[in-house]
């Protein structure tokens, strides 16, 4: 049996649960649960936001672990191994993204969190979605890289960042303060857009060379032409267009936050200067690998608050608060 934190309806606490998993899989990975992180999505899955949560449904996709299981196919990995598992649970591993390498594409991809999240003393998943972690990386923190982490790390990879290109971040939360240290240790001149006097310092702290105030449509537009890339982490609405212009001739806007709203963006502003919008979601196993391999390298952590598992509910009103600096990680 495997025990377990569910939400039996929209908006309803997080209860106990037990479920029988069933024979392991040939290709799965039995976890037990060291740390599993919360994620802004564990509340909109379990709040219904993106309208397909069923329930009950125990959320959980940043997990970190030790193997306690092996399917009788699975030869790379072995029991007691320290491991990670993201968003994805499992693959077709038939399609032409998987052939490719681009696993985080697959249109049937399972989410971790749409079969049996990690808040949870267990967790099971297709043995090509698990990612050992490097010796030196520290496990505690670990678990928010496996979807705020590569969820930024990502584009990186994706498009080519070099390390003279002048970068900004907007959003400084859980996903943009892991974007700025990646993007300093990437090598590039990071601008931070934020909003209060606070961020903006711990902005500084974190690996922003320089802020901007997100709140002033003055100090925008003093930066016109400015940036290679913009990645936003936020999910709400704002003013797109101000924000393009701030970007070079062939600049990028991209988008990791998951905002409801529609993007609106004149299309002279793309045309005249042919500049680019773009999104992405989580990354392939092998660029989740690549991403702990460069956080080891260059000692960079989630900042965390830690919680007990079994306090699984104070933890998520502190992350509804907006109070959170800047990722909350689950301990059993």
């Amino acid at each position: 049996m495997i025990n377990a934190y569910a939400a039996q309806e929209p908006n309803g606490a997080l209860s106990p649960i037990s479920y029988d998993p069933g024979e392991l899989g040939a290709h799965q990975v039995e976890i037990e649960v060291d740390y599993c992180g919360i994620c802004h999505s564990d509340l909109s899955m379990i709040d219904n936001e993106w309208g397909f949560t069923q329930y009950p449904v125990i959320p959980g996709h940043e997990v970190v672990g030790r193997i306690s299981a092996l399917g009788e196919h699975v030869n790379h990995l072995v029991i007691g191994q320290v491991v990670g598992l993201g968003w994805h649970s499992d693959y077709c591993n038939t399609c032409v993204s998987c052939a490719s390498g681009d696993e985080n594409l697959c249109q049937q991809a399972v989410p971790t969190i749409m079969s049996h999240g990690g808040f949870a003393d267990k967790v099971r998943a297709n043995e090509k979605a698990v990612v050992p972690l490097p010796k030196g990386l520290d496990i505690e923190s670990a678990g928010p890289l496996f979807c705020g982490g590569i969820t930024v790390f990502n584009p990186l990879v994706q498009f080519d960042i070099k390390p003279t290109d002048k970068v900004a971040v907007i959003g400084i939360g859980g996903l943009g303060h892991l974007a700025l240290k990646f993007l300093n240790a990437w090598g590039c001149d990071v601008t931070a857009f934020t909003s209060t006097e606070a961020k903006a310092s711990e902005a500084i702290e974190m690996g922003a060379h320089q802020t901007l105030n997100s709140r002033s449509a003055e100090d925008i537009e003093a930066a016109a032409n400015r940036f290679d890339f913009i990645i936003s982490t936020v999910n709400v609405k704002l003013d797109w267009n101000l924000y393009l212009g701030t970007l070079k001739p062939k600049g990028r806007l991209h988008f990791v936050g998951a905002t409801l709203d529609p993007i609106d963006i004149g299309a002279f502003g793309l045309i005249g200067a042919q500049k680019q919008i773009s999104g992405s979601p989580v990354g392939s196993p092998a660029t989740i690998a690549q991403m702990l391999e460069f956080a080891r390298q260059h000692n960079i952590a989630p900042q965390i608050e830690r919680f007990k598992m079994s306090d699984v509910n104070d933890a998520i009103e502190h992350l509804k608060s907006g109070k959170a600096r800047y990722r909350i990680v689950l301990e059993r």
